[in-house]
């Protein structure tokens, strides 16, 4: 018995924040929207994936937001991810902490804390 995968994250957003999710996720992540079985979508909320990175936000009455809690996201080309994300009006904080790898932070609309990490790439050696 073994754990495999991360099958999801979940999230936590406010009733009735829906659409500034989609526009976040959808138009600035570059996630695609997957639809909620329905006895799930009458919740609230909303599904997103990206190849195999899957979010789910789920409605909370008393939201708060995650302000240290968060997912990692792996990403290809990380300027330029962070580049997309300020052009969108989102904000970047970079942080040089972990090494190895080069990462930023950046909060969705509703406050959540994303980190976004690209790995360094490993010099080669030969022998």
């Amino acid at each position: 018995m073994t754990l495999t995968a991360v099958d999801h994250v979940q999230l936590a957003a406010p009733p009735g924040s829906e659409e500034l999710l989609r526009a976040y996720y959808v138009d600035v992540l570059g996630m695609t929207e997957v639809p909620k079985p329905p006895v799930l979508a009458a919740r609230g909320g909303c599904w997103f994936e990206a190849g195999d990175v899957r979010l789910h936000v789920g409605v909370e009455d008393d939201f708060h937001p995650a302000r240290k809690a968060h997912p990692g996201l792996r990403v290809r080309d990380i300027e330029a991810y962070a580049d997309r994300l300020t052009v969108h009006g989102a904000d970047v904080t970079w942080d040089e902490n972990l090494p190895g790898h080069r990462r930023f932070y950046s909060w969705d609309p509703v406050g959540n804390r994303l980190e976004f990490l690209e790995p360094l790439a490993r010099p080669r050696t030969f022998g």
